[in-house]
């Protein structure tokens, strides 16, 4: 990978598996693409869905259903995930970057929905009970008083989500296929690849080649998620000062 670079994220990925080279870049844009489609759906219905159980619903049925729900999903294996969307949304319309977006936004909802609810939880209510003293309504009152001071926890939950979308690869399997080797950014027409595909790929060879473009994508989807976290903390940290 450093011996290749920056040839590793410019150029496409070789159409034979054994063959000995670099190139990467489809899938990194693959990796991007539909993890960032993946997140759009996710975090702000999982981000709606927290505020509701905690600030509105709390211990009302419709509250406890979604809680239960969220609890489920949160255990179901990804590959029944990536099934059930192959089942209700790929067989109608083919693979695409959509199924697999869906498939990791199921993964993802979950986990935002349980860890928002738990930071907002952390939030006293003495904040609460100032704003309304002052005459505040109780949803401005969420928009600029609980979910600021919750901001952090609540984007470290985002965070977790997205690493975990990002190094799935069984929901994959059935939603968007592995046999792309070219970038394509229209998720909703044609198959596609990310880096973990490429990794389930090539990790079963034994030659040289492929070994090396599968360790090589295993560090850089490490990189790119580590690069995604330093950037969300400057955000959250710089929007603090602000405050």
């Amino acid at each position: 990978m450093f011996r290749d670079f920056p040839a590793w994220f410019t150029k496409g990925i070789p159409g034979r598996t054994r063959v000995v080279g670099p190139g990467m870049g489809p899938a990194i844009i693959g990796t991007l693409v539909i993890t960032g489609a993946a997140s759009l759906l996710a975090i702000p219905l999982g981000i709606l869905g927290a505020v509701y159980l905690h600030e509105y619903g709390r211990q009302s049925k419709p509250a406890k259903v979604v809680r239960f729900l969220a609890n489920v999903m949160t255990g179901v294996p990804s590959i029944v995930m990536g099934l059930f969307v192959y089942v209700v949304f790929t067989l109608r319309f083919g693979l695409s970057g959509v199924g697999g977006s869906l498939a990791l936004a199921c993964l993802m909802l979950p986990v935002v929905i349980r860890s928002t609810e738990e930071m907002l939880r952390l939030v006293p209510d003495d904040l609460r009970e100032a704003s309304y003293a002052l005459g505040t309504r109780k949803g401005r009152t969420v928009l600029t008083i609980v979910l600021p001071s919750a901001l952090p926890g609540v984007v470290s939950g985002c965070l977790l989500a997205v690493a975990r979308a990002a190094g799935e690869t069984a929901p994959l399997l059935f939603t968007i296929g592995l046999i792309t080797k070219k970038a394509n950014l229209n998720i909703f027409s044609g198959a596609n690849t990310t880096l973990s595909a490429q990794i389930f790929r090539n990790a079963g060879e034994v030659l040289p080649g492929p070994q090396e473009r599968g360790w090589g994508a295993a560090f850089t989807l490490v990189a790119i998620a580590f690069l995604f976290t330093i950037i969300a903390r400057l955000v959250t940290s710089a929007y603090q000062k602000r405050r």
